[in-house]
C-alpha cells in the first residue's frame, strides 16, 4: 500500500538558487513515514510512550530532479520488507507535475529505550505492519 502526503517547499528549505537543500529531503521522507504508520494506527509519539525507538540505519537517496521554492510536493511512502527487528520503506517525490523528483530507502530497527538493544516489536504493531 502506498500511503501519500503533500509537502509546500518553504523558503527557510532552499539554498540561493531556490532549490531545495538536499538535506531537506530527509524531513520529507521522514514525514511519509510517520504518516504512513499513522494511518496504519501507530503513531510514533505512542511507540516512544511505550518505550520504543525507530532510528534509521540506512538510507539511500537518489536525485533526479530538483524541487524548488514554493512547490507542491507528493511524497509517496511504501512499506517495503519486514524482518525481525527491521522495516524497510520505498519513498518518492513528485512534483505537481507529475516528475519523479527523488527516491529513497530507508531501514529503520526496533529499539528497547530502555537497554538501546534492537528488539521484535510487540505483537500487535507487528500485526499492524503484516497487514
Amino acid at each position: 500500500m502506498i500511503h501519500e502526503i503533500q509537502v509546500r517547499v518553504r523558503y527557510s528549505e532552499t539554498d540561493q538558487m531556490g532549490v531545495v537543500y538536499h538535506g531537506n529531503y530527509i524531513p520529507f521522507f521522514e514525514m511519509g513515514r510517520v504518516e504512513w504508520l499513522r494511518n496504519k494506527g501507530v503513531s510514533y509519539k505512542s511507540l516512544e510512550e511505550g518505550g520504543i525507538a525507530l532510528p534509521i540505519v540506512s538510507m539511500t537517496l537518489n536525485y533526479k530532479k530538483p524541487a524548488r521554492y514554493d512547490d507542491l510536493l507528493t511524497v509517496k511512502t511504501r512499506f517495503k520488507n519486514y524482518s525481525s527487528v527491521k522495516i524497510e520503506f520505498e519513498c518518492e517525490i513528485w512534483s505537481e507535475i507529475d516528475e519523479l523528483l527523488t527516491t529513497a530507502h530507508f531501514v529503520l530497527v526496533f529499539v528497547n529505550m530502555e537497554t538501546g538493544r534492537p528488539m521484535v516489536p510487540p505483537k500487535d504493531i507487528l500485526a499492524i505492519i503484516k497487514s
